[in-house]
């Protein structure tokens, strides 16, 4: 299983970033999908996460009303659409899958797999 995060860069605030995080080597469609970040000297965590048929979508306070998580299952990839960015967004961004089955979509310990990762700065 491969997924390989991609889109990060440096912006300013205020600027806008869409990540994709391409999916292989699973059955995409059977898989939640998860966005989680880490800043230097912090836990990673939870910013967004989508249901296997794209119904349900969740996010952390920080990223809702500006943040919008989508897949495309016929092209195995999930996105995370990132506008109004903020200095205190400067994070390694990973994408993870989990079984569809698992209710605990927030919990980063209850992911299958994860992506590299790919850096998001936002200068001031």
């Amino acid at each position: 299983v491969q997924l390989q995060a991609s889109g990060g860069g440096l912006v300013q605030a205020g600027d806008s970033l869409r990540l994709s995080c391409a999916a292989s080597g699973l059955t995409f469609s059977s898989y939640n999908m998860g966005w989680f970040r880490q800043a230097p000297g912090k836990e990673r965590e939870f910013v967004a996460a989508i249901r296997w048929s794209g119904g349900t979508t969740f996010y952390a306070d920080s990223a809702n009303g500006r943040f919008t998580i989508s897949r495309d299952n016929a092209k195995n990839t999930a996105y995370l659409q990132m506008n109004s960015l903020r200095p205190e967004d400067t994070a390694v961004y990973h994408c993870a899958a989990q079984s569809y089955t698992n209710l605990y979509i927030r919990d980063r310990n209850k992911y299958d797999y994860w992506g590299q990762g790919t850096q998001v700065t936002v200068s001031s």
